[in-house]
């Protein structure tokens, strides 16, 4: 016999999947709409005091205390371990403070455990261009766009780099 969390946590990833797909052939105005319930589900952790944490750490970063939104993070990725969203979020928060190599650490670990949140994989790419890594950075961006065709940050980031990289290819 299954428990409520494992027959809701099975619906989520049915979910995910259907959203993924819709997005990757959606419209500009539906992909908008499919982003939000993309973001909406992976930031539920199934816990309402892990998701809280998510909640503090974030506005924290909103606000630039980012040593606040470290400490908010650093206990959710402590007491949630599998969630992939806290990783993410305690990513940003170690690029915000200069602190790649934690930073780099946080992004594979939640890539690990969700490998289609296509702003963990945009955060890679940014994280590979402050390194000079243009090549591995269009590569990673370019992932994105397969997932999230009009992830907007994205495609100004491909836009931008394309002449880089497509020269070097000459």
């Amino acid at each position: 016999m299954f428990s409520l969390p494992v027959i809701a946590q099975e619906a989520d990833s049915r979910d995910e999947s259907l959203l993924l797909q819709r997005l990757a052939v959606a419209d500009r105005d539906e992909a908008i709409h499919l982003d939000r319930q993309l973001q909406a589900l992976w930031s539920k952790s199934g816990s309402a005091a892990m998701d809280l944490l998510l909640k503090r750490g974030r506005d924290a970063l909103e606000v630039s205390d980012t040593p606040a939104a470290i400490e908010h993070l650093t206990a959710l990725t402590d007491h949630a371990p599998e969630f992939a969203e806290g990783w993410h979020a305690r990513a940003s928060a170690f690029f915000e403070a200069e602190l790649f190599g934690p930073a780099m650490a946080d992004l594979e670990r939640a890539l690990m455990l969700n490998p289609n949140n296509y702003n963990a994989i945009f955060g890679l790419g940014a994280m590979l261009e402050v390194f000079g890594d243009q090549k591995r950075a269009y590569e990673a961006y370019n992932r994105v766009l397969a997932i999230h065709p009009y992830h907007e940050e994205v495609t100004k980031a491909v836009e931008r780099l394309r002449p880089v990289v497509e020269g070097e290819a000459l």
